[in-house]
């Protein structure tokens, strides 16, 4: 019996029966379009912190306050020493795989021009924080370069602040209040976004010195430390070390993160989710084989006098099983194809719907979950089709099942 004998025999059993054949690829394709869709989220989640880690930076070594150890905890015992000014200094003296260092502090406050006001995030820092975070000026400069410990009241402020609070006036030279504190603001940032919760659009960024003062804080809330190739970061990493224990009286009371090492912690997480989501869309799918199989059954009794002529034809038990296995395949096949297609029209309505998060899907996952859709039709339909070829020619005539 030739393959396209198959592929006709098998549409004409289904055509006689389309409400079963169609619940049937129903069920196949709502599994197959689960999958597709949960491993689309998966890999898309994994771009988005990809590019949110490529976001801040390049070979970014960042010193944090205290000493962090894997449970995540903070240890307990001894004194924490403060970051600080000096420290940034002493590493970019001490350090020579430092290429740069900026301090970074932290604290809310309100911003008030001409009536007009809104809530925003104070960061103090240095001019080496723009370079360091690849920040775009639209107009004006960024904070001058000089005394890290000194600074004038100046102001460089994100795209939503100058969106919001001068409504397309020029910002450029305004005296604006920033707390109690009175700036001039000196630049403008081109939209950045948000980066790991952080959305630079609504920052104002001030000199360090000036920023610690206004929130009374003795210690700074990072040290961004840059090398100058991803090679260089371990020599990096050992030299700042070596460097704050010494400042620090022996302690190391800090704790070094790296954009590697978060980033491969990360991509762990969301990989083991990703295998997750599709282990528990996949049981749609196997549902959905116990369908085929229930239905192949049935398909066995209703065609019992149909495999009795064969036989008395002369159709051998192997020609017997190729038709009924070709059926639940050819079944299987049709589902995971619609199952594909409505997969991905969703994962493309969803990708309009957030046009920052970049969903698409995975053809790699795509290729799997046709594959073992195809299996399972072959897997569920192999019983069936085993009864059907074992059936005599007398009892499939008289309808024996």
């Amino acid at each position: 019996m030739r393959l396209r004998d198959l592929f006709e025999l098998s549409l004409e059993a289904q055509g006689r029966h389309r409400v079963r054949t169609a619940l049937t690829l129903g069920g196949i394709a709502i599994g197959v379009a689960a999958v597709v869709i949960l491993t689309s989220l998966g890999t898309a989640a994994k771009a988005y912190v990809v590019n949110q880690f490529a976001g801040l930076g390049t070979n970014l070594v960042i010193v944090l306050p205290g000493k962090v150890e894997t449970s995540g905890f903070p240890t307990f015992g001894g004194a924490t020493r403060d970051l600080t000014i000096e420290d940034v200094e002493s590493l970019l003296r001490r350090a020579p795989a430092v290429r740069r260092a900026a301090p970074l502090s932290m604290g809310t406050a309100r911003f008030v021009w001409g009536g007009r006001h809104r809530d925003v995030r104070v960061v103090g820092t240095t001019s080496e924080f723009r370079t360091i975070r690849n920040l775009e000026l639209r107009v004006g400069q960024f904070l001058p370069p000089g005394d890290p410990r000194i600074g004038g009241p100046v102001a460089v402020i994100g795209a939503n602040v100058q969106r919001e609070v001068f409504a397309g006036e020029n910002p450029i030279g305004q005296a604006v209040r920033i707390g109690k504190t009175r700036f001039r603001v000196i630049g403008a940032l081109e939209p950045q976004g948000a980066n790991l919760g952080l959305n630079v659009d609504d920052m104002v960024m001030v000199p360090v010195a000036i920023g610690m003062r206004m929130f009374d804080q003795t210690s700074l809330f990072r040290i961004f430390t840059q090398a100058n190739t991803a090679e260089d970061v371990p020599v990096l990493i050992r030299q700042v070390t070596r460097v704050l224990i010494d400042r620090h009286d022996g302690l190391e009371d800090f704790t070094l993160i790296t954009q590697a090492a978060m980033l491969k912690t990360f991509q762990s997480v969301i990989d083991a989710l990703t295998v997750s989501l599709a282990g528990i869309a996949a049981i749609s799918l196997a549902v959905a084989g116990i369908g085929i199989m229930n239905v192949m059954l049935v398909s066995v009794s209703e065609r019992a006098p149909e495999v009795g002529l064969l036989k008395a034809l002369g159709a051998r038990r192997r020609q017997i099983l190729s038709v009924f296995l070709s059926d639940a395949v050819i079944v299987s096949s049709a589902g995971a194809l619609m199952g594909v297609v409505l997969g991905v029209i969703a994962v493309a309505i969803g990708a309009g719907v957030f046009p920052d998060f970049p969903l698409r899907p995975d053809l790699g996952w795509v290729a799997v979950v046709v594959v073992l859709a195809i299996l399972e039709g072959a897997v569920f339909g192999l019983l069936p089709a085993r009864r059907a070829a074992r059936l005599s020619p007398v009892d499939g005539l008289r309808g024996k099942r």
